[in-house]
């Protein structure tokens, strides 16, 4: 269940830090580094849910996950002295390789701090983008306390996976490719972890397809943006229980808050046994190879927890899962 984080949290729900200039400003950055990723169609999946679907599959991104995108758009944009010191970041996947991925393409050496029981895919591919890697435990330590003990001791830049303006900024650009692709929508589905993804596509839909009612998805174990965003008070669920690891962060953002509040219309959530339809469905209708938090949109539709508009966009954010695991689930 979701519990107010923590009592007394300065949150101003006024301050907008992200314009759509910034995702246009991004997007400019990013032209010729990032994939321009497919935006794909079912007749399976229109006739399924009433009404035409377009997808925007981030899961054929570089490194596999929209996160790409704010990252390399945070990094590139580091002073001289801040990328001589390094970067350090936490996360439990996507985010650690995207970051270690732009740090590459960058020259700046990053480190990231990941939880032990991340996804070993995860891990692997962090490592083998050439970042160094420090894990700890979900139980004894929150991997902010930790990122704030190591940036003081080494002096690193922190880039956070998804409070950050350049980042949100970034992360905008993948619903403005998705409009400029299909055209103009009625709805956008979008994944919301810490609210990166979810409030940057909300500024560039504003923008680009006024009308155009933006919904997030999250898992139900892991509520927390739901009741932050009806409620108004930034709620927080730690290490909940759900197969939509990229979801398990434990609160919307200082920045993503304000944003989601503004620019979103509606939050809501999917059942894991949802997901795991839905990943069925994309596997077998569509041949596509999607992580549980990439399918979160798809599975509200899929269940009917959001109906579907006549134009509906739905962003799929990353495909890094492991086979093994993602068999046994389909199983």
């Amino acid at each position: 269940m979701a519990t107010p984080y923590p009592a007394g949290t300065d949150i101003d729900l006024d301050r907008i830090e992200v314009s759509f200039a910034d995702v246009e400003a991004a997007a400019a950055r990013l032209a010729g580094v990032v994939h321009r990723t497919p935006v794909m169609r079912s007749q399976t999946l229109d006739e399924r849910v009433g009404g035409l679907v377009a997808l925007k599959c981030e899961s054929f991104q570089r490194a596999g996950a929209f996160k790409i995108r704010g990252a390399y758009n945070a990094l590139s944009q580091l002073a001289d002295e801040q990328r001589r010191r390094g970067v350090l970041t936490f996360s439990s996947g996507n985010h650690a390789q995207a970051a270690a991925l732009a740090g590459r393409l960058l020259g700046i050496d990053v480190q990231v701090v990941m939880p032990a029981d991340a996804p070993p895919v995860k891990l692997a591919a962090t490592r083998g983008y050439g970042a160094t890697i420090i894990t700890y435990e979900r139980e004894e330590t929150s991997r902010e306390a930790l990122a704030a003990r190591i940036a003081e001791e080494t002096g690193r830049a922190v880039v956070p996976p998804y409070d950050h303006p350049h980042i949100v900024a970034g992360q905008g650009t993948a619903a403005l490719e998705l409009i400029e692709d299909a055209g103009t929508l009625d709805a956008l589905l979008v994944p919301c972890g810490g609210g990166g993804l979810l409030s940057g596509s909300a500024i560039a839909a504003a923008a680009l397809s006024p009308g155009c009612r933006v919904i997030g998805v999250e898992p139900e174990a892991g509520a927390d943006a739901t009741a932050s965003f009806r409620t108004g008070v930034l709620h927080r669920v730690d290490n909940p229980d759900t197969i939509a690891d990229g979801a398990r962060t434990p609160h919307l953002g200082r920045i993503t808050f304000p944003l989601v509040r503004r620019f979103v219309h509606e939050m809501v959530t999917v059942s894991d046994d949802a997901l795991v339809c839905a990943l069925r469905f994309l596997a077998e209708r569509m041949k596509l190879v999607v992580e549980p938090t990439g399918a979160l949109a798809v599975a509200a539709l899929l269940e009917g927890v959001v109906p579907a508009a006549p134009r509906t966009g739905v962003i799929i954010s990353g495909g890094n899962v492991d086979l093994a695991q993602l068999g046994r689930w389909l199983a």
